[in-house]
């Protein structure tokens, strides 16, 4: 039997022909798996897992890096002289002591026909009788032996005893509030009537005077504390405990707190002058 002989040109040639049916035979199947949803390998689907059994370390603070107990915190801090310096509550509390005793005195001076029961209740009562020493009679405050009750343009002051209507009367009388109280009536012997006059130029006037004295007070009050805390200022400076920085910062917060008592006790003395007047 003859053998045909094909040469190697077409066998090279019919290779290279056959590759592109190969090709064309799997180009579907490839693009169809690359369709398919991919999934990642099961180690990188769940999550990590830690093999550690012990709990973190947490850092310790500075003063407890070298400790081998317990944290303990942060341990409370002695005052420097910088805080002491800076600590305006003494300044503070002073200042609202003085705005405390302005607002008394200006509730206790009469205003357009009203007076303030407790002007009343202030005065002082002499009860008892005097012996020949001149001791034996006991001075009391009257709001402590009688209630006084405002009734429009009277005041009625409501005796505990019947001893105590003349002595009660007679300090009423004798206050500089110019109040004349009537004898009680039969039928309330223990009441003292007390009506109250008009308000006239001259009694404005005086009321308004007070109130700028007590302004005054007030005021000397706040300059007095700004002054206590100016010696200490200067004990620091002269001792040299305190950075000049922190005592100018301390002067100039010093200065903004007694600036604002001043002007609290403006605006308290000017509200009251407003009524007063009127």
């Amino acid at each position: 039997m003859s053998h045909a002989t094909i040469p190697r040109t077409a066998l090279r040639l019919s290779s290279q022909s056959s590759r592109p049916l190969q090709t064309r035979a799997i180009g579907p199947t490839s693009r169809h798996l690359l369709a398919r949803p991919t999934s990642l390998p099961q180690c990188f689907s769940k999550p990590r897992r830690t093999f550690l059994s012990t709990p973190p370390l947490h850092k310790k603070a500075k003063n407890e890096a070298f400790s081998d107990g317990p944290p303990t915190g942060n341990k409370s801090r002695q005052p420097t002289a910088t805080d002491d310096v800076l600590d305006l509550s003494t300044v503070e509390t002073e200042i609202l002591k003085a705005i405390e005793k302005l607002s008394h005195t200006l509730s206790q001076l009469r205003s357009g026909g009203r007076l303030n029961p407790e002007v009343v209740e202030g005065l002082k009562v002499q009860l008892g009788t005097a012996g020949k020493d001149g001791h034996g009679k006991e001075s009391v405050r009257l709001g402590d032996v009688a209630q006084v009750v405002p009734r429009g343009r009277m005041l009625q002051v409501i005796c505990g005893e019947v001893e105590h209507v003349k002595p009660i009367s007679t300090a009423i009388a004798a206050s500089p509030h110019s109040l004349t109280p009537l004898s009680p009536e039969s039928s309330s012997p223990l009441t003292i009537q007390v009506p109250l006059p008009p308000p006239t130029g001259e009694s404005r006037r005086r009321a308004v005077d007070a109130a700028t004295r007590a302004a005054e007070v007030a005021d000397k009050w706040i300059q007095s504390a700004r002054a206590t805390h100016n010696k200490k200022l200067r004990k620091f400076s002269l001792d040299k405990s305190v950075l000049p920085d922190d005592l100018q910062k301390a002067h100039k917060r010093m200065e903004e707190v007694v600036k604002k008592g001043h002007a609290e006790v403006k605006r308290i003395v000017e509200g009251a002058k407003k009524v007063l007047e009127s």
